[in-house]
């Protein structure tokens, strides 16, 4: 009896399964559409998991904090303004052990626009030194003659012609500000004029400027040894070449260039400073000098 009693409690025991999260992250990505459109107009999304071993995915997609009941690779919105939001997209796929999910994508910002003209620019910000292309669309078929690019109010651009495409080169970063654009097209011997929602345009150095962090009193150090850490932000379009780091003591460079952002150095008195190179886009930055003392 009591070898019956064991058997029908361990029989009854649950089956241990477990979720864990993936390292990477799934990619959502617009492969028709833009990311402004007009209402009406189709936008499609694509979920891609780059886990490199091709194995097989569920996809689930999110608009907002909303997970929507859409699981297809491929996520098609037809251009109601209701489809105006952030879309994510993540990969989950069933094992032996229970799911196992992907990161959540990169948010991917759709604006359904109901009125006559959408400034298209694009999704990432401008880089300084590099050239910004937008275009200035009209809803429907329309043949323009006039366009017209403002920055914050003040005119920036006009030009005639049936051209759309607007262009500001060698960017800075006061080109930073609110864009629209206004439209002129003729229609029945008459001559009609809209102008677009405003959209914020980005312009981010490549190199912005180091900053070094001192780090001398810690458990994890060894005591005659301290931590140089140099904070910057790199934001050169993929594939970007490598940046080189240099520490200095009082002017005097602490060993040889290295591609990690830090190091460990004797723990001593005197004005610490890092420099930044990308030789192959002839960028130098100084951080400024920060003094240790005991």
């Amino acid at each position: 009896m009591i070898a019956t009693i064991s058997f029908l409690v361990l029989s009854t025991l649950p089956t241990l399964i477990v979720s864990a999260e993936t390292t990477y992250g799934a990619i959502a990505e617009l492969v028709s559409g833009y990311s402004r459109v007009f209402s009406g107009e189709r936008v499609q999304l694509r979920c891609s998991i780059p886990d490199g071993r091709r194995s097989t995915w569920n996809y689930l997609w999110f608009k907002g904090s909303k997970r929507l009941e859409h699981r297809a690779q491929m996520l098609t919105l037809k251009g109601s303004l209701s489809d105006s939001g952030v879309f994510q997209c993540q990969g989950v796929r069933d094992t032996a052990v229970g799911n196992i999910y992907t990161l959540k994508s990169t948010p991917v910002d759709i604006n359904v626009d109901g009125g006559w003209a959408i400034l298209q620019v694009p999704q990432l910000p401008g880089l300084v030194g590099g050239t910004l292309n937008m275009m200035c669309r009209v809803r429907g078929r329309r043949q323009h003659h006039e366009v017209i690019l403002y920055k914050d109010g003040v005119e920036v651009i006009r030009q005639s012609g049936f051209n759309p495409q607007l262009s500001l080169p060698h960017l800075s970063t006061e080109d930073q500000g609110l864009y629209t654009c206004r439209v002129s097209w003729d229609d029945d011997r008459q001559t009609h004029s809209t102008i677009s929602n405003d959209i914020q345009v980005n312009v981010l150095e490549v190199l912005t400027q180091p900053v070094l962090e001192v780090i001398a009193d810690n458990d994890l150090l060894p005591m005659d040894l301290m931590k140089l850490t140099c904070h910057l932000q790199y934001n050169a379009r993929a594939p970007a070449p490598p940046v080189n780091y240099y520490f200095y003591k009082d002017n005097r460079r602490l060993g040889l260039a290295t591609s990690e952002n830090f190091d460990l150095v004797k723990r001593r008195p005197g004005l610490y400073s890092c420099k930044v190179k990308v030789p192959q886009l002839r960028l130098c930055k100084w951080s400024e000098a920060e003094p240790f003392e005991e």
